[in-house]
Parts: C-alpha cells; sequence; structure tokens
C-alpha cells in the first residue's frame, strides 16, 4: 500500500520512473522496510531508519556508503557484478544518502537485488559454508579501509567487558525482582568472568587489528542467489563500525551451529554442530586465511563461545530489568533464551579442542593452496 508518507518519501530520491506499489516486508525488527516498484520497470528497498536506536544518522550513512562505495569498487574490478554483490545505495535530491521528511522521519533507499533468498536456519553444510564466504570475503575486501574513520553506530556494542558491568549493574539493582529466580545462572555468568576480557586486552596489547566489521552476521544477513543457492551479498549494514574479525566470525557461529533454535526449552536438544561449524569455517577461510593474523585465527573457535556468552548474559540483563530491551513472546522467553545459550556454550566448552583443531586445518589448507 502506497501511504502519503512512503511516496513523499520516494521522491525525495533521485530514480527514474513513479512508485507503482509498496510492500511492506516484516523480516526486520528495527526499521520499517518497504519493497517499491516503479512504473520505469525498477525495485528498491525504502527504509524509515528507527532513530531511537540509530541517532546519529549522518554518520550511520557515512559508514554505510563509505564502505559499500569501496566494495563496488573492488567488485567491478574483480569482474564481478557490483550492483547484485554489495547494495548500492541511492541519493536523495539534496545530494545526500537518506532524506529527512517534515515529520522528522528519516529515510534511505538502495537497489533492490532481484531472483535472491535468505534463510533462517542452515538447511545444510553447503549453505553455511556459502555464508561464509560471504562473511569471509566482505571482510577482506574491507581489509584496507580505514577503521578509524567509521563512526560507532551503537556504544560498546561486543565490548564484552562493558556488557559484564550492565549485567552486574542488573544483577544489583533487581528491578524487576526477579534475581532469586535465576542465581544458577548468575553464577555460570560469574564464573566465567575471565573470559569477558580477553579480547579487549588483546587489542590493547596491539595483538589484534582493530578492522571494519558487520558485527551482526546472523545467516539471514546473507543474499543467496535463487537458481544457483550461493551467497550473493551481506545485507543489513547499520551496525558496521570499527571492531575484531572475531566478532563477526564468533556471532555467526552463535547463530547459525546451534542444533535448535534460540528460544528451545528443551536443554537436550542443543549442541554445537560441528559438522556446520566445519563448513562455515572451511568457507570464512577459504576468503581470509591469508589477511587474518596468526592470533586471530588462534582465537576463531574461542570467539564462538565468547560471543555466545555475551549474547546469554544479555538475554539474561533483560531479564533482570524487566524485558525492556529484547522483543519478547511470553513472560519468561529471555530467561529461555539466556539458558539456551548457556547450555550452548557447555557444549563448546566441551568440543574446544576439536573446533580449533577444525581452525587449524582449514588454516593449513588455504595458506598453503595460496
Amino acid at each position: 500500500m502506497i501511504t502519503k508518507e512512503i511516496a513523499s518519501a520516494f521522491a525525495s530520491f533521485s530514480v527514474r520512473g513513479s512508485i507503482t506499489e509498496a510492500e511492506q516486508i516484516t523480516a526486520g525488527l528495527i526499521n520499517a522496510t518497504y519493497l517499491v516498484k516503479t512504473d520505469a520497470d525498477e525495485k528498491y528497498i525504502l527504509q524509515k531508519i528507527n532513530t531511537f536506536v540509530f541517532k546519529d544518522v549522518e554518520g550511520l550513512m557515512n559508514n554505510i556508503v563509505g564502505v559499500t562505495k569501496h566494495l563496488n569498487e573492488k567488485i567491478k574490478l574483480a569482474g564481478g557484478d557490483e550492483k547484485r554483490e554489495a547494495l548500492s545505495f541511492i541519493q536523495s535530491d539534496s545530494g545526500k544518502y537518506y532524506h529527512i521528511d517534515s515529520q522528522g522521519s528519516a529515510w534511505r533507499m538502495y537497489v533492490y537485488v532481484d531472483d535472491a533468498i535468505t534463510y533462517n536456519k542452515a538447511e545444510s553444510r553447503e549453505v553455511l559454508m556459502s555464508a561464509g564466504v560471504s562473511f569471509g570475503r566482505f571482510m577482506k575486501l574491507l581489509a584496507d579501509y580505514p577503521a578509524d574513520t567509521l563512526s560507532e553506530t551503537i556504544a560498546n556494542f561486543h565490548n564484552t567487558p562493558s556488557r559484564y558491568k550492565d549485567f552486574m549493574d542488573a544483577v544489583e539493582k533487581d528491578t524487576a525482582g526477579r534475581r532469586h529466580q535465576v542465581e544458577k545462572e548468575i553464577a555460570f555468568i560469574t564464573e566465567r568472568q575471565a573470559d569477558t576480557h580477553r579480547f579487549t586486552d588483546l587489542l590493547a596489547e596491539g595483538k589484534l587489528p582493530l578492522r571494519v566489521t558487520h558485527n551482526d552476521t546472523k545467516l539471514n544477513n546473507v543474499l543467496f542467489d535463487k537458481a544457483t543457492n550461493k551467497s550473493i551479498c551481506v545485507i543489513d549494514l547499520d551496525t558496521i563500525m570499527p571492531g575484531l574479525s572475531l566478532y563477526d566470525f564468533g556471532d555467526s557461529i552463535r547463530s547459525g551451529v546451534n542444533s535448535a533454535k534460540e528460544d528451545e526449552t528443551d536443554l537436550d536438544k542443543i549442541y554445537i554442530d560441528l559438522e556446520l561449524f566445519e563448513g562455515y569455517t572451511d568457507g570464512y577461510l577459504s576468503e581470509t586465511a591469508e589477511s587474518l593474523t596468526d592470533a586471530e585465527i588462534e582465537n576463531l573457535a574461542f570467539s564462538a563461545k565468547l560471543m555466545t556468552f555475551e549474547c546469554g548474559m544479555r538475554f539474561l540483563t533483560d531479564y533482570l530489568n524487566g524485558d525492556v530491551y529484547f522483543r519478547t513472546a511470553y513472560e519468561g522467553h529471555n530467561l529461555v533464551r539466556a539458558r539456551n545459550q548457556f547450555r550452548l556454550i557447555e557444549t563448546m566448552e566441551q568440543n574446544m579442542d576439536k573446533m580449533q583443531e577444525i581452525v587449524m586445518k582449514y588454516k593449513e589448507k588455504y595458506c598453503a593452496k595460496n
């Protein structure tokens, strides 16, 4: 349905033709997203940016446009299809890559990638391996992009010591009166407090490089070609920031190799699927083995545990605070999610040696090949 708001926002961007259709896409949780079609037989994604979450629209869009232009150029020079293998944003009539409407709402638009699909759950090793290739290529192509020029769109997003402090504050305040229900889970977190600062310490010591990172590397943030089922490009670029490659790898594993859904209540069904872990690692290192440092590669397996730990800690923090951040479907949903992540961590700890062996296997394979 084409509302006046959508029609006005669309008209502010520099494209041929007039809008003929607008279909809301409900998969995203943050921004309002619409697939729009024109009488010039073109398709675009029009988004109303959530300025409660992303307050610095200028910085957000400078990040996204700078990175996508860099990707477009690299892909084109390599003989690829830059309009399909990376997102292409459209300028507004003001010359900026976003538009502020009369109500103060912020909008942006980019070219729709046709004949593409996404997955919420890996249907096979091959799917996750292909996702690993896409996120690995994303990292590799941006290896020479100056990370220090990017804005921090969400402060301390993957700063695990900061997340731990937020958790301890929530425990102390016990705003929702739920602490007595989760003493076992609190102990699980505090027993692993030393893990929280491993990466920030290595970064401060200069042993890990600051890179351009995606920071939300879920499987459904990769587009796959409908015909070949091969990954095409990485999407959902709002959290592009300076960060660590380990954040991206670890979050992909956390979300991609869990044998069960993120809110599965039967903990016996939850474990790390090592076949999927190997598939993603294979794909990722096929693109990055030569560009990552030894310290990064040596910490890939551990990053899966740490990003899962961080996510579980955030779920429990929100539960203690009264479920004010994550959208929940029922009372106790965040607690279910936290316990799910903690069980996944336990199976990672049991299999960490095997995970490390898999990482080194593909490091040797691709470093030797190159």
